[in-house]
Parts: structure tokens; C-alpha cells; sequence
């Protein structure tokens, strides 16, 4: 079946709504796939009354980038559409180049989003590169989750991002370009061996003789991806059950929770704690989840750290808390800024904050003068988010503490960490 491009991206954004904010933005390289997004989301938003900003990161690592970035804007420029390129400060990783300039180019286009007020980020990523990441994740042994690929709608640093075209061939993407008229860049990376994907890629014609088709792996992530919301449904439902979450990014859940079967659900459970609560937005290594949830499983008391968590595991229940000593440096807030920090607290400062507070992490230093001010558990104390000035602690917004007495509301510090979804069925909410 030959999916038409327009009508694939149409039935990801008409899902959202009536309610879809009128701004998006586009991640776009140059290459065919991004440019074909960015006229397909244009013309989409276009007849809806929306608009449409392209995102170009310019990584820096090639003579050519900068020039390159220049281009696609004056493509662009010519079909009205906005472009801002975002360019990536700091030297030349010395290794895993690939995984560096993921990681900085989802970090600054989020930043951009989140600094602009747009919510939503449209990715390019079509049928072959679907292929691709299932092939990949196969070789490092991944389980339902790492199979299932990359869904249409997913969420990072506090921005929804949408990849319309996951069943759209390449080919087709091309053929729009060239009904439109439109030329494209060819990155010359995307043929270099010395990366795994591209390998993988090289391997696709002799798999399709042997029927494992782009098309069929596709289709196939698509099934893991069913089976994954399925295994989270149920966790969400154990969850519902057996965990608290506090406001200020910490949880108390039932040992019991990890006994009761099926396994399976009780070690997602355990992957999804240590995300939400540790900020990361990849899970831990399976063996070293696997030994911790025998740990939980058998009772077995005592203090955990694993993924940037902290677990003081009791007789009954364990508290899962952010490891204060690699929560993220202080930062200072400016009124009116959105922000993520630590990977894992939603921040819109107030208008009315006083200037030149800092938030960061309370601190073991920073509780003792506080008193008794509220029943925090003795581990999730230090990780407490804090706002600090030139004398100190100045307030703990979750706690109702502020110096002096009165109280800053802590209703704009949300903790939003990866996978905390997951922890709440539907209907439900924090405590």
C-alpha cells in the first residue's frame, strides 16, 4: 500500500484536536525527509490558520555545516516559511560522535521550543529509519520496549514530539520534493560506514530477499509498540495501586508491588520509578535493574542508587528520590522564563518572583535549619527543589516554607520526569 505523505502527517496532527496550538516548529536538516516536513507541515498549517517555524541545528563538525544551514533558510525563506538555525557551542567529541549530536540536537531544539512557548516539535524520521532502530535495538538485545521502536508521539524535556511520516517510504518523500520543485542536501554522513545505522542501512536490500522487508520491520515495531502500551497499562493500573508521588519529585511505593505477578510488570514498574524520579530519558541496563528489583522483591532492607535514584528500601514500602549529588547545578531564574530542570521539574517562573533566586537542590545543609516543617522522608530531603539567595535557603515552595513566613506557591514547579506518565492510571493524579 502506497501511503501518501500529506495524508500521514494529517492523521498525526488532526488527532490532537481542535485545541493544537496554532504555532509548531520542524526540525529541519536540508536532507529530503526534513525538507519534505517542513512543506507538508507548512501547507497543513496553512490551511488551518496555523504557522510553522524550521529548526536547522548546525553542529559545527563539518567546513560545509554553517553553509549548508544558510541554504536550507533561503530554500525556506522562499516559501515564507520562518528559520532560525541553532547552532551547537563546545569541541569536537572524541568519540560516539553520533549519540553527542543526537543529544545536543533534541537539547537545543526543546531549549528553543520551550523558550518560544511552542509545545509541539515535528521530526522527520520516516518507514526506513522505523527499520532501521528495530534492526539496531535487535543486535543490542533490547526487550518489547526497545523494539517498539519510535512511536508518533512521544514527549522530551517537556516538549511533545511528533514524527508523522513513520509509514511513509523515503522514495515517497523524494517525490514530493520533486512535484514541488524543491532541492534537498545530501549529507555525506549518511553514507559513511564508520556508523552502525549506516551499515544497517547497507543490509536492508539482503534482508528484503529473504522477506524481511523495511515495510514488514515497520509493521513489526508497530506491533511491539501495541504490546508495549499494553504492559504499561497494567503497570499504571499496579501503580495506581502502590505508589505515591509527591509534587516535589519523589515516591513511596508498597514492597508488595514488586511480589505480586507477573514479574514483567513489577520490574516496568521498578524501570519507570527510576525514571521518573532519577530524570533519565533512557532506562538503566537490564542486568543492573534486574539485580536491584531481586533485591526489592526478597525484602532485603537498606539504601539503593541506581540511574541518578536514590531507594531507601523499609520493611513495607521504599522511597524512590532524585541522588541529590547528581541533580543538576543551580540556575538562576529570570521572571517569565520556562524551563526544564534536572531532566525532570516543569518551571514557569512567576512574574512576581523576587530577582535573583536560584533553584537547586535543598541539600542535607539546607533541611537542618528548616525544623519540622513537614513529613519529608529523611532520603528525599536533600534532593528537595529549593530556591536560594545570598543568605541561604530563601524557600521550599513544596513544603510551604518561605524565610521570614508566608508562602510561595509551588503550583509552577512541576515534576513532569520521564515516564511519571506511566505511574498514573487513568483518572489519577498526584497526592
Amino acid at each position: 500500500m502506497q501511503v501518501d505523505p500529506a495524508a500521514a502527517l494529517a492523521a498525526v496532527l488532526d488527532r490532537l484536536g481542535p485545541g493544537l496550538p496554532p504555532h509548531l516548529a520542524v526540525a529541519v536538516s536540508g536532507g529530503a525527509d526534513s525538507m519534505a516536513l517542513a512543506l507538508l507541515t507548512a501547507e497543513w498549517a496553512a490551511a488551518r490558520g496555523g504557522r510553522v517555524t524550521a529548526l536547522t541545528v548546525d553542529h559545527a563538525l563539518r567546513p560545509e555545516s554553517g553553509a549548508e544551514a544558510a541554504q536550507v533558510g533561503r530554500w525556506l525563506a522562499a516559501r515564507n516559511i520562518p528559520h532560525v538555525t541553532l547552532v551547537r557551542a563546545g569541541a569536537r567529541p572524541p568519540a560516539d560522535l553520533q549519540a553527542m549530536a543526537r543529544s545536543a540536537r533534541y537539547g537545543l531544539l526543546t531549549e528553543w521550543c520551550r523558550a518560544q512557548g511552542v509545545s509541539h516539535l515535528l521530526l522527520a524520521h520516516h518507514q526506513a529509519d522505523q527499520a532501521e532502530t528495530l534492526l539496531l535495538r535487535l543486535g543490542r538485545g533490547s526487550g518489547v520496549d526497545g523494539l517498539a521502536a519510535m512511536g508518533p508521539m512521544t514527549s522530551r524535556d517537556g516538549v511533545v514530539l511528533l514524527r508523522p511520516l513513520l509509514d511513509v517510504p523515503a522514495e515517497r518523500l523524494r517525490e514530493f520534493l520533486k512535484s514541488r520543485g524543491q532541492d534537498w542536501i545530501e549529507d555525506p554522513s549518511n553514507a559513511d560506514p564508520a556508523f552502525a545505522r549506516v551499515r544497517m542501512r547497507r543490509l536492508l536490500p539482503v534482508l528484503a530477499g529473504e522477506g524481511l522487508t523495511v515495510s514488514r520491520l515497520a509493521e513489526t515495531a508497530t506491533r511491539m509498540r501495541r504490546a508495549r502500551d499494553a504492559l504499561d497499562w497494567m503497570v499504571a493500573q499496579r501503580a495506581g495501586r502502590s505508589v505515591r508521588l509527591h509534587p516535589a519529585g519523589f515516591a513511596t511505593v508498597d514492597l508488595a508491588a514488586f511480589v505480586e505477578p507477573p514479574e514483567e510488570i513489577g520490574l516496568r514498574l521498578l524501570v519507570r520509578l527510576l525514571q521518573a524520579a532519577g530524570g533519565g530519558d533512557y532506562p538503566p541496563r537490564a542486568e543492573r535493574t534486574e539485580g536491584l528489583f531481586r533485591r526489592l522483591a526478597q525484602g532485603h532492607a537498606g539504601k539503593a542508587t541506581l540511574a541518578g535514584c536514590t531507594l531507601a528500601i523499609g520493611a513495607d514500602s521504599v522511597v524512590f528520590a532524585r541522588e541529590a549529588a547528581r541533580q543538576a547545578p543551580p540556575v538562576t531564574l529570570v521572571p517569565g522564563e520556562r524551563l526544564l530542570w534536572d531532566g525532570r521539574l516543569r518551571v514557569e517562573v512567576p512574574h512576581d518572583l523576587p530577582a535573583g533566586l536560584r533553584l537547586a537542590g535543598l541539600g542535607a545543609s539546607g533541611w537542618r535549619p528548616l525544623g519540622k516543617v513537614a513529613p519529608v522522608p529523611a532520603s528525599a530531603r536533600a534532593s528537595l527543589p529549593a530556591l536560594i539567595d545570598r543568605d541561604g535557603v530563601f524557600a521550599v515552595p513544596h513544603l510551604g516554607y518561605k524565610r521570614g513566613g508566608g508562602v510561595i506557591s509551588a503550583e509552577w514547579i512541576v515534576w513532569e520526569g520521564p515516564m511519571r506518565h506511566c505511574l498514573v492510571p487513568a483518572g489519577g493524579g498526584i497526592i
